[in-house]
Formats: C-alpha cells, structure tokens, sequence
C-alpha cells in the first residue's frame, strides 16, 4: 500500500473507531437509521463517497486499490448500509454508462453520479441471478436493476430478512429504462462489487482476528491467559496466514481492474474466495475463543459474525466464484516452457 493510501486508511480507521460505529449498526437493525446516515456522511466528508465516481461529475476518480482500501476499513469496522453497492458498483455502472452514451446535465444519471459524491444519495441495486436482491433499499434514494443488458430504475417489493440483522434484502422490479446494449457497463460493476465486498470481507476478517487476540489475553484458564496455550495460538496463527495469503490476491485483482485487463473476471473471483475463505476461518475461530459469550447478540462480536455470514454469499457464491476461476484457467494458453537441458534417460526410468 502506497504512503498515500496507507495514510487515507489510517485516517478512515481513526474516524470509524471514535464514531460509535457498534452502536449506529444496532440502531440501523433497528430501525433506526439516523446514526447510521450521519456516519455516511462523515464518510463522504473524507471523499470515501467520492472515490469511484470520475472526476468529471466532481468524484475523485480514484483507483479500484484505493476503493478496497476503504472498504476494507468499512468492513472492519462492520459499517452499515449497502456500501459495495453504493460505493462501488453503481458508481462503477453509471460511469460505464457515461462511456457508452454521453450524458448532459439534465441526464438524471449526471444527478445521481453527483448526489453520489456529495453523500446527499445513498444508492443500492439488484443484478440477478447472482445478486437476486438490493441489499438496504429502504436507505437508498436511488434503487437499479440490471438485466443482462438493461438497466432500470427498480420498483421496490417484498422486504426478506438476512442472516445479518443491519441488513436487509429487497425485491426489486424493473420500472423505468435507463440503458440497454449495457452488458459490459453491467460486468465491470459487478467486478468492481465483488472486488468491494471482498475488501470488506478481508476487514471483518481482520476485526474478528484483533478481538480475538485481545479476549485471548485477557480470558484466564488453570491461572494463564488462554492465549497461552498452543492450540489456540496455532487457530489464531491459521487466521492470521489466511489474512495475509488473501491480501495479495485483492490487490492483484485491483490492479487487474484499474489495467482492464483481459484477467481481470477471473482475480475477482479468486480474491473474493481467498477473503471469503479468511473471513470464514476468522469467525470460526472468534467463536471458539470467546466461547458462549461470542454467540449474544449483545456482544459485538456478533456485528462482525453476522456481516461475514451475509457477505460470504453476497455477490456470488464461493463456488459460483471457483468455477470462474476454473472456467478461465480452462481456456488460458498455458505459458511458453523452455526446452531445458537434455536429460539423460537412466534405467529406472
């Protein structure tokens, strides 16, 4: 991570863990969303709203490894509200869009990229099959759906509850066109949502991870924090290997993105099975460490638990994303070897 990014993050991190995020999430589960809605725009004070949005509708036009860099703190502080959604892929929508047909000011499509930038408009869309639902449509000003090649303004319907209880998940019908012939527009914001879910999932991994660590060495067992016997440092030590191992692959997949390269569909997958794998792993660990207390809803462990659960099948599933990878692995021509040496063929073989 550039000094640059590292920095935008330590300043993202620093604000999230003074504003009461916790809290804000329990009042959005609620039903109450004035916390949470004061948090977003304390985020789009630092840009955060800004990022994925070009700069010609007063965005920051920043770098898919600067969007991950965010959401990973967003995951990690377990922030409520469709954030790889309105963070992410309709910003990434409506600027493909822009690509294909140019828009004027009068274009609401040039509204809502500006109401994007400024906080004033929270947005959410449904990209079936693989995102059947809009996630958090009652907060959203803006609501699309995505066809194969369409895009609509949707019409919101039955309200479904997830395993996630500050998230909710929304039928949604199409009511007005807003592009057709839009297919690659639609494939790269489903990338670019994968990519910020996976960034999200890598964060909430790393929460589960620090809370952990801390109740480790604070729980006590036979006189001895329970951090000390080796079994559970070796679990910890798994989740953290799984962390680091998951890193790479995001910022590979980033990187893919920003190129546009021809790989870019297969690292997405592959990031979002590397952090949803981590991710998994760093619950089932917190879980087994805190003990029974890990499992009320009281604790805040139970935020990140529940986010992770609903995130891992969010935009895609596990093995929907492996057999993207297999499929593109299937069809790659394998790299050029080089002769070698001759080898000296020997009775044995």
């Amino acid at each position: 991570m550039t000094t640059a990014r590292g920095e935008f993050a330590d300043t993202l991190h620093a604000m999230l863990g003074a504003a009461g995020v916790p809290e804000a999430a329990r009042r959005w589960a609620d039903g109450d969303r004035v916390p949470g809605l004061a948090l977003w725009r304390r985020l789009a004070d630092l840009g955060v709203t800004a990022l994925a949005v070009p700069e010609k509708w007063g965005g920051l036009g920043a770098s898919p490894a600067d969007l991950v860099a965010a959401c990973e703190e967003l995951g990690h502080h377990a922030v409520p509200g469709p954030v790889t959604e309105s963070l992410a892929a309709v910003p990434a929508l409506l600027a493909a869009l822009d690509s294909l047909t140019v828009l004027d000011e009068a274009d609401p499509r040039g509204e809502w990229l500006a109401g994007l930038v400024t906080g004033d408009l929270i947005a959410t869309l449904a990209m079936p099959p693989r995102l059947p639902f809009a996630a958090d449509a009652e907060a959203a000003g803006l609501v699309l759906l995505t066809g194969p090649d369409e895009v609509w303004v949707g019409r919101t319907g039955a309200r479904h509850r997830s395993v996630d209880p500050a998230r909710s998940l929304s039928v949604v019908a199409g009511h007005e066109v807003v592009a057709r012939d839009a297919g690659a527009a639609i494939a790269r914001a489903f990338d670019l949502g994968v990519l910020a879910c996976s960034a999200q999932l890598l964060g909430a991994g790393r929460a589960l991870l620090e809370a952990s660590v801390r109740h480790a060495s604070v729980r006590t067992q036979f006189g001895q924090p329970v951090g000390a016997f080796q079994a559970v440092k070796h679990k910890l030590a798994d989740v953290a290997i799984g962390l680091e191992f998951a890193r790479p692959l995001l910022a590979a997949a980033a990187a893919a993105i920003g190129d546009g390269s021809a790989t870019a569909h297969r690292d997405v997958s592959a990031a979002k099975v590397a952090c949803g794998d981590a991710a998994y792993l760093a619950a089932r660990a917190a879980l087994q460490v805190h003990g029974a207390i890990g499992y009320t809803a009281e604790h805040d462990l139970s935020l990140w638990l529940a986010k992770v659960r609903a995130l891992i099948p969010a935009w895609g599933s596990q093995a929907e994303h492996r057999e993207r990878v297999m499929a593109a692995l299937a069809v790659s021509p394998a790299p050029a070897r080089s002769p070698g040496p001759a080898r000296e063929e020997l009775p044995w073989t």
